[in-house]
C-alpha cells in the first residue's frame, strides 16, 4: 500500500469518514493530473475534503513558507476549512485570516508560516499589499465558492490577488452554482471541469428528497402564520431565511415572546457572535436559526429537516442555495415558501406550481434540553476532545448521554451539556487543570 493511500486512510479515519464519495475521488484525480480544475457540486457534498486531500499530498514538508492559498467569500467558510484541515491531523500548519478581527492577530499567527493560508478576499488582498509574507512559494490557488466572491463585489480584490501571485502553477475553482461565467482575468486556459450539478449527481447523492410547499398567510406581517407553521413542523432543526437584518430582529423578539429558543446569523453581527450562533445551532442548544442569505452556503450546519423562506428570495440562485441547506446527501427535507396571499410571486417560484400546505395544529418546538459551555483552553494548549470528555465524566460526574458535541478551537473549546447537569457540574470542572493549563468553564 502506497504512503499516500495510507495517509489518506489515516486522515479519513480522523474525520470519521469511511471512504471518499464518487465526486471526491474524481476531483482528487483531476487535481493531481490537471493544472486547472473547476469543481461544480451541490452544497454539502464534501468539496472541501475533495480539494484538501490532493493539495496536502503535494505539500513540501521541508519548506517553511506558504505553499497554498485558499480564497473564500465568507469568514465562516474560512474558519470551517481551517477546522477541517486541523482535524485531518496532517502535521502541516494552517491559518485562516478574515475581516472582523485585528490584522495584528493575523500577522502574529502567520509569523511562523503556515503551509496553507485560507482567507477572505479583502483580508488576503490587504496582507499581500503589505507584503506580510513571501509569495514566490505559493504554487496552488483555490477560489472556493468563487461565484459568490464575484457576486458580493470583490472583483477588484480578486484581480489584485492574481496579479501579485506570479508563480501560481495550479488553480482550483469550486462552486455550487451552474453556468457561472469565469472572468478572463482568472487566466484559465484549458480547465478540466468536474460537474456534479447536472443530472442530479452529487457525491453519493441520490435524487433529492426535497419537498417544496407553499404556505399562504392572510396577513402581510406573516408572524402568526410563521408560529402556526412552526407548530405544524414541531420539534425539528431548521433555518428561517429573511432578506433583512431588521426583520430578523423583529421575528427574534416575536419568537422570544413565544418561548421558542433560536439563534440569529447575519452580516452586521460581531464575528464572535456569528461563530457562537453557529456553534449553538450545531450542538442543539438552538434548533432554529434566523438568517439572511449569508447562511445559504459556505457554513457548516447539521442536517436540517426544514427551511422556511420567510421572505421570497430575489433570484432563482438564492432560492436553490437556501433549499440546498435541507435534503442534503441522502436525507429528506422540506422547504416552505411563506407567502402573503396578495404578494406577487417571482416567476421562478410560480413556474413550480407548488402545492399548498394546510397547517395542522401540533405543538411548538420544545425548549432545548442542551446549553453550551465555554472552556478557556484549546488545541494550542495540547488539549484534545478526549481530555475534555474525561474531565466532564471523571471530575464532573456526568453520564455519557449528558455530554453533547465538543468543538475544539485553537485557543478555546465549546461543549454542549444537558441543562439539568449545570448546577452540580460547573463547580466541579471550573478552575481545574486540564493537561497543564488551569481552565475556566462558563456558560456561553
Amino acid at each position: 500500500m502506497s504512503n499516500s493511500i495510507k495517509n489518506q486512510k489515516a486522515i479519513l479515519s480522523k474525520l470519521g469518514i469511511e471512504k471518499l464519495n464518487e465526486m471526491q475521488e474524481e476531483a482528487k484525480l483531476a487535481i493531481h493530473s490537471s493544472d486547472e480544475v473547476i469543481l461544480l457540486s451541490p452544497t454539502g457534498t464534501g468539496k472541501t475534503i475533495a480539494f484538501l486531500l490532493p493539495i496536502i499530498e503535494n505539500l513540501d514538508r521541508n519548506l517553511e513558507e506558504i505553499q497554498t492559498l485558499i480564497v473564500v467569500p465568507s469568514r465562516e467558510l474560512a474558519i470551517q476549512i481551517e477546522q477541517v484541515m486541523r482535524e485531518m491531523g496532517t502535521g502541516f500548519k494552517v491559518n485562516a485570516v478574515y475581516g472582523g478581527r485585528a490584522g495584528s492577530k493575523d500577522r502574529l499567527e502567520i509569523k511562523h508560516r503556515p503551509a496553507v493560508l485560507i482567507g477572505t478576499m479583502g483580508r488576503v488582498a490587504d496582507h499581500l499589499r503589505r507584503e506580510a509574507f513571501e509569495t514566490k512559494f505559493i504554487k496552488t490557488l483555490v477560489l472556493d465558492e468563487f461565484d459568490k466572491s464575484l457576486e458580493i463585489g470583490f472583483e477588484g480584490e480578486m484581480k489584485e490577488i492574481l496579479n501579485i501571485l506570479p508563480q501560481i502553477s495550479k488553480k482550483i475553482l469550486t462552486s455550487a452554482t451552474q453556468g457561472v461565467e469565469i472572468p478572463s482575468f482568472v487566466g484559465l486556459k484549458n480547465p478540466l471541469t468536474i460537474d456534479y450539478l447536472r443530472d442530479g449527481k452529487g457525491g453519493n447523492r441520490k435524487s433529492s428528497d426535497l419537498k417544496i410547499k407553499l404556505v399562504t398567510s392572510p396577513s402581510k406581517d406573516k408572524l402568526e402564520t410563521l408560529l402556526e407553521l412552526l407548530s405544524h413542523i414541531g420539534n425539528e432543526n431548521g433555518i428561517i431565511f429573511c432578506n433583512y437584518k431588521d426583520s430578523i430582529e423583529r421575528i427574534s423578539n416575536f419568537l422570544t415572546e413565544n418561548n421558542i429558543s433560536h439563534g440569529a446569523f447575519f452580516g452586521g453581527m460581531e464575528q464572535v457572535d456569528r461563530e457562537r450562533a453557529l456553534i449553538k445551532f450545531r450542538n442543539g442548544t438552538y434548533k432554529i436559526l434566523l438568517a439572511t442569505d449569508l447562511a445559504a452556503r459556505g457554513i457548516d450546519v447539521p442536517e436540517l429537516n426544514f427551511i422556511i423562506h420567510y421572505h421570497l428570495p430575489q433570484r432563482n440562485e438564492e432560492f436553490t442555495h437556501r433549499n440546498g441547506r435541507t435534503a442534503r446527501m441522502n436525507s429528506k427535507g422540506t422547504a416552505y415558501v411563506l407567502h402573503y396571499e396578495y404578494e406577487d410571486v417571482p416567476d421562478f417560484i410560480e413556474e413550480l406550481n407548488l402545492p399548498n400546505q394546510s397547517l395542522t395544529e401540533q405543538q411548538l418546538p420544545n425548549p432545548s434540553e442542551w446549553l453550551t459551555l465555554y472552556i478557556s483552553g484549546g488545541r494550542k494548549d495540547k488539549i484534545s476532545k478526549g481530555d475534555i470528555a474525561g474531565l466532564f465524566f471523571k471530575q464532573g460526574n456526568i453520564e455519557k448521554d449528558q455530554l453533547g458535541i465538543i468543538e475544539l478551537k485553537n485557543d478555546c473549546a465549546f461543549v454542549s451539556v444537558k441543562k439539568s447537569t449545570l448546577n452540580s457540574l460547573l463547580p466541579k470542572v471550573n478552575n481545574v487543570k486540564l493537561k497543564k493549563k488551569k481552565v475556566r468553564v462558563s456558560v456561553v
